[in-house]
């Protein structure tokens, strides 16, 4: 693989960070490097939410592990489960340095009179969101910092929203965790064959 994209392979899923504060500086360059992400209609529906202050980081993971315990035990998930899963969820919340929460808004996409298209136009600014996303975590690699993607706000988005007090149009897609590193992780990949269909 070319030198100049291998530093890609190197990144990882990071949970366990050092206690340094994130300086306002990196947290810049992240939310600018993310806002460069290809976008339908260059429409730029990605919309963050910068959390570092630990009584909201605290109050966001206490609501969110409330609807989780909730949910679990819809699920009848053994009590001792329930807790190990809202405790893990609430120590990574907790722990990270610094927050993001990645939200979308529909309010500069278009509008169709079918809910087809309609649909389709909100998957438009997903993936636009997860571009941004993507963006901000290759990032935070390339700044000597460690971040992990938690999908948790999509199984309670309103619960985020409150909690936040996010305005009307946010809708939570990702809550991205971010600090110095405090581990190390190694991963694999299946094969680029087992994944690919050609047609040359």
């Amino acid at each position: 693989m070319n030198e100049k994209i291998t530093w890609l392979t190197t990144r990882r899923s990071i949970r366990r960070y050092q206690p340094t504060p994130i300086s306002d500086d990196l947290i810049t360059q992240l939310l600018v490097a993310a806002t460069w992400a290809p976008s339908a209609h260059n429409r730029q529906p990605w919309r963050f939410a910068v959390i570092q202050n630990e009584a909201v980081k605290q109050q966001l993971a206490l609501d969110m592990g409330k609807k989780l315990r909730t949910d679990l035990k819809a699920d009848n998930v053994p009590n001792d489960i329930i807790e190990k899963d809202a405790n893990r969820s609430y120590q990574r919340i907790t722990q990270a340095p610094l927050l993001i929460l990645l939200s979308l808004s529909m309010s500069d996409m278009d509008s169709y009179p079918d809910a087809n298209r309609q649909r389709n136009e909100w998957l438009m600014a997903a993936q636009s969101t997860a571009m941004a996303g993507q963006n901000l975590l290759l990032a935070a690699h390339a700044l000597g910092l460690g971040a992990c993607w938690l999908c948790a706000p999509l199984f309670c988005p309103e619960v985020v929203k409150t909690s936040l007090s996010l305005p009307a149009d946010w809708q939570p897609q990702a809550l991205l965790t971010v600090g110095y590193p405090a581990e190390q992780k190694e991963k694999t990949r299946h094969s680029v064959e087992s994944r690919t269909l050609y047609f040359r």
